[in-house]
């Protein structure tokens, strides 16, 4: 993505969807165009709002927001209240925005855009892929008029988090995932195998509680309840990874991967225990990890592992000195 390429952010509006969004808000080169809503942390309408909220919240009410798929191409909802709390933002109990979302769906908004801006548009999803692949179901040519889409989602190396096998945002639409996947475009996968060792930390949380901004006070609202999941159910002790915010980093090149080959990806339909896994190609790993003949993936294998600081940084987070956090 270069600088005031138009972008398009598809996501679930939870907590690090929220963060996500507000990384990149704080980025006076970004051209963030519109955001479409989808099910999954949360339920279509409710990530909506949530959009809505952090929007305001960054001084940016004129940005478009759509409603999605409120569930996946087989009519079931797999929703995460028991990872993003309740009302997706950590049972924080804001207050409802001050707009409502547009009329307009979500997918037909992304083809618009996509029309709008031909060979620009940089879409940048971060939930389920169900709004995606509707988009591509209305217009057979968006792969042409689509600059670039960035993922978060699916694992390669690494264990899946809602089955061993499969990330929360392929699983819940398999057929979307694979239709997006498949679709011929560029894109870039940022899986959890790089998402899961990108962490905020307490001491990242403490910045952000004491920081300056209400931005920075607003994550660590949100963040407080993420970072006791993830002790509770995953590391043990109180972090958490930075899934959505680390894709929207590197769509706005602000991270550059360490490692990143442009493989095959395939993903998993069936209804057996592999359901939507994502397969990738790494049988090069031992040349190096030469790009494939033909592939139009590049999937995100290593970063660095410093994202966080800048996350904070960008968000307002206090700067670093002697804290107590007990």
């Amino acid at each position: 993505m270069t600088p005031k390429d138009p972008l398009l952010v598809d996501c679930d509006t939870g907590i690090d969807d929220a963060l996500a969004l507000l990384y990149l808000l704080g980025d006076p080169d970004v051209d963030l165009r519109a955001v479409t809503a989808v099910f999954g942390n949360t339920d279509a309408g409710t990530a909506a709002e949530n959009t809505l909220r952090v929007l305001e919240l960054a001084g940016r009410p004129d940005i478009p927001v759509a409603v999605g798929a409120r569930s996946n191409w087989r009519g079931t909802v797999h929703l995460a209240p028991h990872v993003h709390g309740h009302d997706g933002l950590g049972g924080t109990g804001l207050p409802a925005p001050a707009r409502s979302p547009g009329t307009e769906p979500a997918a037909e908004l992304i083809v618009r855009l996509a029309r709008e801006n031909p060979g620009k548009l940089h879409v940048l999803a971060i939930g389920p892929l169900t709004n995606l692949a509707t988009a591509l179901l209305l217009e057979p040519e968006l792969p042409e008029l689509v600059g670039h889409v960035t993922i978060m989602g699916g694992a390669v190396h690494h264990p899946g988090n809602v089955t061993p096998a499969a990330e929360a945002n392929v699983h819940n639409d398999p057929e979307a995932a694979r239709m997006v996947l498949r679709a011929g475009w560029d894109v870039t996968l940022v899986p959890l195998d790089v998402t899961m060792n990108e962490v905020l930390t307490e001491q990242h949380w403490h910045r952000l509680r004491t920081g300056g901004t209400a931005i920075a006070r607003f994550a660590a609202e949100i963040l407080k309840h993420y970072l006791d999941v993830y002790q509770r159910d995953v590391f043990g002790v109180r972090c958490a990874a930075c899934h959505d915010p680390l894709a929207a980093a590197i769509a706005a090149g602000d991270v550059s991967p360490v490692l990143a080959p442009k493989v095959t990806v395939d993903v998993d339909t069936g209804d057996g225990p592999a359901r939507g896994s994502t397969i990738a190609d790494t049988r090069g790993r031992h040349r190096g990890f030469p790009d494939q003949d033909g592939a139009r993936v590049r999937v995100v294998l290593q970063t660095d592992g410093t994202f966080a600081d800048r996350l904070v940084e960008r968000l307002g987070g206090a700067a670093d000195r002697s804290l107590d956090v007990a």
